[in-house]
């Protein structure tokens, strides 16, 4: 398409919104009442379940399944309850636990539906070597129907918990990945008010103080309310209708994306008309004007969102299968009432939205202005090939600098550790790590299969005792470790074709120093094997650690394959806007080494300042995702004007016109995003947190750093 015939259809379709201005106004409005009354909303379901955490080819999980197939008494659970009393647990009080875990599961066999089994493990008998302290805390742990929801599961825990109320029984409480995961959401859903509120109010400040009117943040707000009323009831919708699962939690993030997209967008515009209305436009005029300038760009930077979110689809995990669909259609919806209803309401409005320090005959360098001399000559300086030069050097140091905490990063599944500190489920898996050690709450499973492998008292005994002595292990229970009164297929499978050891871990289960622990077990399997005289027999791997494991390289393959994917729909785009092949490239070069170098600082930040021992493992992947889309958002804008310059210029004046004519109003979108993104950081969940650090820091870096300095050095160079 030639550059006159794309500017021929900006106009037509500018001419077109603006003269449809007095029906697309109440239009969107009814469409957005439309969508409140009739459609279901975000978090009217069920949180996404843990299955959908982990990947569903995971060698875990068909381990966990073979076992349970062999055994008839289960070994993993992601529920537990726990006792503990410093003093010590009375002989009473643990005479209790076991009788109420027999009472519960008695029940369920008698057809109660309610706990299929209750398992007891108290730390009176030496079960775990490493435990550090004696009869003072006990452990149930439960296992409730597999067509239970979360909710009933989790439900059914706290109903069992609350049946110990004797004095002396030391209640600590419920905890384990399921209750942590229900507990997640709870948070989210305390804190999505202030959020909503929250950005709302930074939005408005930045706006208004930008634009110093009253108008133009009330219509920035206006049209990102009627994006959000709309998204956030057509997500569900959809995913109703193609039977696909919407997680509750990506409503804060669907609030972050509509208000920070609509903001940027409207900021465009908002910018391009303003100039206009102040050198005496009237405002039909202005508003067709601004739209036919702007409207390519912002179309553009908008696909370029919708595509990159929707390639998460590429992953592995339904967690990000369910997120992706959800976040593109919220960029479509947003892109959409931005291009539409923004330069609508410009025409309707005119001067008012910029009321009232708007003058005829005022200046500035906006879209359509250009810059005061000194501006003009301090970019003729920045672009000579010298200094270009030195800025991109510096500039690509910077980045390479913070990109060096990359080496530091690790990746855990913080559904327990992420929570508060004062929350049950914390407070509990901290309990039970104290009376026994860490791994306790979901002790990790060593499955041996083998022909009569369970009649080999000895030789499994010998592997008892070197898993015992591995790195990492504070304790193995297994054939033996039991009193002879309790169920022989605990351990030993009835076809004496298996047998199995519960390994408890000296670390937090789900943390990074587990998941490689575990790793390093795994690879022990068959040398331990063949020393206990078991060369013939398979050891597999099973539990919430081994399940970890399996999410966390998920999640590195996934990013591999949705990078590519999001990476080649960036280039086609950028190379279909700009009409090159060179110039996508080292604009997608900068954004990558971009991404690179907040994940570092994030990992700086949280693992280092705050002393995390490791990030939440999809935040990076989630965030790069985004940060790669944004980033060529904001190509598409400065580089995108530098384009239209050059057409009537050599490229140094272009760039020394187009830059600084562009860095205010990205100056003000990239900061009204950063803030919709920090807002997140509200929800008190460490991963929140450092996707909220990392995409605000990020497009922070993108805003001042990137697209300010580097990519107009790169271009001149």
């Amino acid at each position: 398409m030639t550059a006159l015939r794309r500017e021929r259809l900006a106009a037509g379709f500018a001419r077109l919104v603006v003269g449809l201005r007095f029906l697309l106004l109440p239009a969107w409005i009814a469409a957005a009442v439309a969508a409140t009354l009739g459609l279901p909303g975000l978090g009217s379901g069920e949180p996404l379940p843990l299955g959908g955490l982990v990947p569903r080819d995971s060698d875990a999980l068909a381990t966990g399944e073979r076992a349970a197939r062999l055994f008839s008494v289960p070994l993993t659970t992601d529920t537990v309850v726990v006792q503990r009393d410093p003093d010590g647990l009375s002989a009473e009080a643990q005479e209790r636990v076991v009788e109420r875990a027999i009472a519960a599961t008695q029940q369920e066999a008698a057809g109660g539906e309610e706990i299929v089994l209750a398992l007891p493990v108290v730390n009176t008998l030496e079960q775990v070597p490493a435990s550090r302290e004696r009869g003072t805390t006990a452990v149930t742990y439960l296992w409730v129907s597999p067509s239970s929801s979360l909710s009933e599961q989790v439900d059914l825990a706290d109903d069992y918990a609350g049946e110990i109320s004797g004095p002396d029984d030391g209640l600590v409480g419920v905890t384990g990945p399921a209750p942590a995961r229900w507990q997640q959401f709870e948070e989210i859903d305390g804190a999505l008010a202030i959020v909503e509120a929250g950005t709302v109010a930074l939005i408005a400040l930045v706006v208004g103080l930008t634009f110093r009117s009253i108008g133009a943040p009330l219509l920035v707000l206006f049209v990102s309310g009627i994006a959000f009323l709309i998204s956030s009831r057509l997500v569900p919708w959809v995913g109703d209708a193609l039977d696909a699962s919407v997680p509750q939690e990506v409503e804060p993030l669907v609030v972050a994306l509509t208000l920070g997209i609509a903001t940027d967008y409207s900021v465009f515009f908002l910018s391009a008309c303003r100039r206009r209305l102040a050198s005496g436009e009237d405002r039909v005029e202005a508003a067709e004007r601004s739209a036919a300038n702007v409207a390519p760009i912002v179309a553009t930077a908008g696909l370029i969102v919708v595509a990159g979110t929707a390639a998460l689809l590429a992953g592995e995990l339904e967690f990000f299968r369910a997120f992706g669909p959800a976040l593109a259609l919220t960029a479509a919806v947003a892109l959409a009432v931005s291009l539409t209803l923004v330069p609508a309401c410009l025409a309707i409005f005119g001067r008012l939205v910029f009321w009232p320090r708007l003058r005829l005959g005022e200046r500035r360098a906006d879209w359509d202005g250009r810059p005061s001399p000194a501006r003009h000559a301090l970019a003729r300086f920045v672009t000579s090939p010298p200094v270009a030069a030195l800025v991109a050097l510096v500039c690509i140091g910077l980045l390479v600098l913070a990109a060096t905490g990359l080496s530091r990063t690790e990746l855990a599944f913080r559904l327990i550790n992420g929570l508060p500190a004062g929350t049950e489920e914390r407070r509990a898996a901290a309990a039970a790590g104290t009376g026994f050690a860490p791994g306790i709450i979901a002790p990790t499973v060593v499955l041996v299969e083998g022909s009569g492998v369970a009649g080999r008292t000895e030789e499994l005994a010998r592997l008892q005792e070197s898993l015992g002595e591995e790195t990492g292990v504070a304790g193995v229970i297994g054939p033996g470790s039991l009193p002879d009164e309790r169920p022989r297929d605990v351990f030993l499978a009835d076809g004496m074709d298996a047998a199995r050891f519960a390994v408890v871990l000296d670390s937090g289960p789900l943390g990074s120093e587990a998941i490689e622990n575990l790793d390093r077990l795994d690879g022990r399997l068959p040398e331990l094997l063949e020393a206990a005289g078991l060369n013939e027999a398979e050891a597999a791997l099973t539990g919430q650690t081994a399940v970890a494991r399996d999410t966390v390289e998920a999640v590195v393959g996934s990013s591999e394959r949705v990078g590519a994917v999001v990476l080649a729909v960036n280039f086609v785009l950028l190379a279909l806007f700009l009409r090159a092949l060179v110039a996508p490239l080292y604009l997608l070069a900068a954004s990558l080494l971009s991404v690179a170098a907040t994940l570092g600082l994030t990992t700086y930040v949280f693992q280092g300042l705050l002393g995390h021992e490791d990030l939440t493992y999809y935040v990076p992947f989630a965030a790069g995702v985004l940060l790669i889309s944004l980033g060529s958002d904001y190509n598409v804008f400065v580089v995108g004007r530098i384009w239209q310059e050059a057409r009537r210029t050599d490229l140094r004046e272009a760039i020394a016109v187009a830059a600084p004519r562009a860095s205010q109003a990205i100056s003000v979108a990239g900061i009204a995003l950063a803030f919709s993104f920090a807002m997140l950081g509200v929800i008190p969940l460490d991963g929140f947190r450092e996707f909220a650090f990392m995409m605000a820091a990020g497009v922070l870096i993108e805003t001042f750093l990137v697209r300010s300095l580097l990519i107009p050095a790169l271009v001149s160079l």
